[in-house]
């Protein structure tokens, strides 16, 4: 017997987490079991969802927005997509709905879908610990199970009564499938031959977070450069941009004093840059799990208007905005907050940096503090797992759980199941 799963995915990088998710679905035991007939997979996503086999009714990651002044102008065609998915719950082919990020619409999606009695898993759920915790009371009404992908999301929805299960998080297996650049990084492995250590610069992946942290970052190189230079050390900075107009953006910050600047600007190589850092300076974002994967260590900061920083002080329930830190319950990233005048900032991330470069009892010990939180949680198959547990819920039965560094974790998806 064959059963439904119907997809609603609003984020690129959701689209991304839902394809190998997919995969698992259909291949479940790798070469051996190819091409699992019994899932049928369907549902509003993106292109690699396609690629994955999945059957695309909505292309939803082409109208992704942000912020409250995006979204207004389009909840009539939202709430039209959402009309949608109710027509295909309605037709009684849907055997179970998986949302995946994207709150503000899959609430609409996850209210349909409980209209005909059709169970709700939410994958990669909305950050409901680290703010809006009101919405929780949402979560219990349509949610039947939520699939988390941080250990802090498990003891949230634990002390809350909903259902949970801790996979892991997809981002590692993004990780362990990337291939690097072997011409990208055989220019890396010349600098190091010749002696240079190479320091990561992540200046966020949107506009605004780049405009606001790059000139931070870019005087901190200034000042790490003539540090270095008198005491002879040779290091060398590598920009990572998403873009190619943010990559232009960079460059044209330097001035003319900055043309002995050590520096080169790359776009679309962060994962090789990481890999071959000694250390980074980055914006607060996802990027730092790929940095726990590689174990650089980092210096995190992040800019923030007096306002939104006066917002985020009273709704944020959480002690730090980098997810490592939160993962280890204590900052293994040193990071900070930059609000007003910038100069506090600059003056954090030279001693921090400072000191990873020339203290190395203080690196050693955050490299070895990045690779005990990084086998204990960051290992990949988190797709997998979540296959598998997915698969109980629709056929009643669980089958052979992947090998996981934690025990637990797969004592937690039986009791779930």
């Amino acid at each position: 017997m064959t059963k439904t799963i119907f997809f609603s995915v609003g984020e690129p990088s959701g689209d991304q987490h839902a394809a190998r998710l997919i995969r698992q679905l259909a291949n479940p035991g790798g070469l051996a079991m190819r091409n699992d007939q019994r899932i049928i997979c369907r549902g509003f996503g993106g292109p690699s969802m396609l690629a994955a086999g999945c059957r695309v009714d909505l292309d939803l990651t082409r109208h992704a927005v942000v912020g409250i002044v995006e979204v207004l102008p389009k909840l009539r065609e939202f709430f039209r997509f959402a009309d949608q998915a109710e027509d295909i719950f309605r037709s009684g082919s849907v055997d179970s709905v998986v949302l995946v990020d994207f709150p503000g619409f899959n609430w609409h999606i996850a209210k349909r879908a409980k209209k005909y009695g059709i169970p709700v898993h939410y994958y990669c759920p909305p950050q409901l610990w680290a703010w809006g915790a009101w919405r929780v009371r949402k979560m219990k009404r349509s949610v039947d199970h939520v699939v988390a992908v941080l250990p802090v999301e498990q003891t949230f929805f634990k002390q809350h009564q909903i259902p949970v299960s801790l996979v892991g998080h997809p981002f590692f297996d993004a990780v362990a499938e990337q291939k690097l650049d072997t011409a990208v990084m055989r220019r890396f492995q010349s600098q190091q031959n010749s002696g240079e250590r190479i320091v990561a610069v992540l200046p966020g992946s949107r506009d605004h977070e780049v405009r606001s942290n790059f000139p931070i970052q870019l005087e901190t190189i200034r000042r790490l450069d003539r540090e270095m230079s008198e005491s002879g050390e040779n290091v060398r900075f590598a920009v990572a941009a998403y873009r190619d107009k943010q990559c232009l953006w960079c460059r044209e910050q330097l001035s003319e004093e900055d043309k002995n600047l050590p520096i080169d600007f790359y776009v679309d190589c962060t994962s090789e840059i990481i890999e071959a850092a000694h250390c980074a300076m980055m914006v607060s974002g996802s990027v730092s799990l790929e940095l726990l994967a590689r174990e650089t260590p980092a210096a995190v900061i992040y800019r923030v208007g007096r306002v939104l920083h006066a917002v985020g002080k009273r709704v944020l329930k959480i002690d730090s905005v980098t997810l490592p830190n939160l993962m280890a319950g204590r900052k293994l990233f040193p990071e900070f907050i930059s609000v007003g005048d910038p100069e506090p900032a600059v003056d954090f991330l030279t001693e921090t940096m400072r000191a990873m470069l020339q203290d190395s009892f203080y690196y050693a010990k955050i490299r070895r503090d990045l690779q005990n939180l990084r086998n204990e949680h960051a290992s990949p198959g988190a797709s997998q797992r979540a296959a598998e547990l997915l698969r109980s819920k629709l056929f009643g039965e669980l089958e052979t759980l992947p090998e996981k560094n934690s025990l637990g974790m797969q004592t937690q998806m039986r009791n779930a199941a």
